[in-house]
């Protein structure tokens, strides 16, 4: 170019005077050569410096540096497994475990010894499910003493079957079945079975009779309203089991506890006598049967013995007539013989001899042998 040549000596100078490197450079920026932008670097170059640096941390890489970079790395991995160490959890025989990942519950454990991913991916509850737990409806006690109550009327007084009022203290023991259900199907487990347990009660008590809930009903109801309980639990995957329903007091409201007595008392008054009348019953009329049985019985016998009886004599005078025809004299004599044997054989008899002049004496044979012996 023109300015190329200008100036002679082939300096090689720019328009503004001054060549590349001269000290007389004239250029409007401040003179000299102008700023080259910074060249990368190779590739190869950074690939090797990559490799060095990934050696320092490799154990006994690199020289003393790699020997820390491989301490560093033990010290990692036995943090690691400590880390993974705490996921072991053991379950005791009185409880369940509920495995939480994130806050959700994933599963339930049994007793033993298990594994779950260490916190804070998954935590362990361990909740009892052996102990008994006892759920008040109807009353309070008062300082822990069963034996002084509050009683709590809204709980307590129910409607029954006849339209009668009662009042109603009664408890429901339950333990937990499913840990994970009973802590996460419901919002508040304890206050579920107690407006459960209350309107099972109620529906059980508005189809029973006053009297009834009184007196022998008690027990039925008791089954009835455990086995209502728990299928209602059941459907609302409480994870609950109802062990007992028990009903401590039964009576009616206070207001009107003295009449309701009276009605009882009276009540009992005529069970009681209704019991002896029966008592009474029971006694008189198996020994009038009895009686009448007997005198049936006696009456058959007499019958039957009158009736042989007759049928002996007429049998017995057939035979004499048959043996009559055949011999008139003789049978005239044998029945003779009889009759007055059978006449003197009970009076006391005297014998006197005409001819000599005087009493024979008698030799009573038949009352020598019955005092000996007896009648023969």
């Amino acid at each position: 170019m023109p300015w190329n040549n200008q100036g002679g000596g082939g300096n090689n100078q720019g328009p503004w005077g001054g060549g590349p490197s001269g000290p007389g450079d004239n250029n409007p920026w401040g003179g000299g050569q102008r700023p080259q932008p910074p060249r990368p670097p190779e590739l190869d170059k950074m690939l090797s410096d990559m490799q060095n640096r990934f050696k320092r941390f490799l154990p006994g890489g690199g020289g003393s540096k790699g020997r820390s970079g491989g301490a560093l790395i033990l010290i990692i991995i036995l943090l690691l497994a400590g880390w993974a160490i705490t996921g072991f959890y053991r379950v005791n025989p009185q409880q369940q475990g509920v495995v939480l990942r994130f806050g959700e519950w994933v599963r339930t454990t049994s007793p033993g010894l298990h594994y779950h991913l260490p916190s804070p991916i998954e935590t362990v509850l361990t909740p009892e499910v052996t102990r008994d737990n006892r759920l008040e409806i109807g009353f309070r006690d008062i300082a822990g003493r069963s034996t002084s109550r509050r009683d709590i009327a809204d709980e307590s007084q129910m409607i029954t079957g006849d339209e009668n009022i009662v009042d109603i203290d009664f408890v429901v023991f339950w333990r937990i079945a499913d840990a994970g259900a009973y802590l996460f199907n419901l919002a508040d487990p304890d206050e579920t079975i107690k407006v459960a347990a209350e309107a099972v009660m109620r529906e059980i008590i508005g189809q029973t009779a006053i009297q009834t809930v009184l007196t022998e009903g008690r027990e039925n109801v008791q089954v009835s309203v455990r086995q209502k309980l728990q299928e209602l639990l059941d459907e609302y995957k409480a994870g609950i089991r109802v062990r007992e329903v028990q009903l401590l007091a039964v009576d009616p409201p206070a207001d009107v506890i003295d009449a309701f007595n009276d009605v009882q008392r009276a009540r009992q008054d005529r069970d009681r006598l209704k019991n002896e009348a029966e008592a009474f019953r029971n006694d008189i009329v198996p020994r009038a049967r009895g009686e009448a049985a007997k005198l049936v019985a006696e009456a058959e016998a007499y019958a039957q013995e009158v009736v042989a009886r007759a049928e002996g004599d007429a049998s017995r005078f057939d035979q004499v007539y048959e043996a009559y025809k055949v011999n008139p004299e003789v049978t005239k004599e044998r029945i003779y013989i009889e009759t007055i044997e059978g006449v003197y054989s009970n009076i006391e008899k005297i014998i006197i001899d005409d001819e000599n002049g005087g009493v024979v004496p008698y030799l009573p044979l038949q009352e020598l042998t019955r005092g000996k012996g007896g009648d023969r």
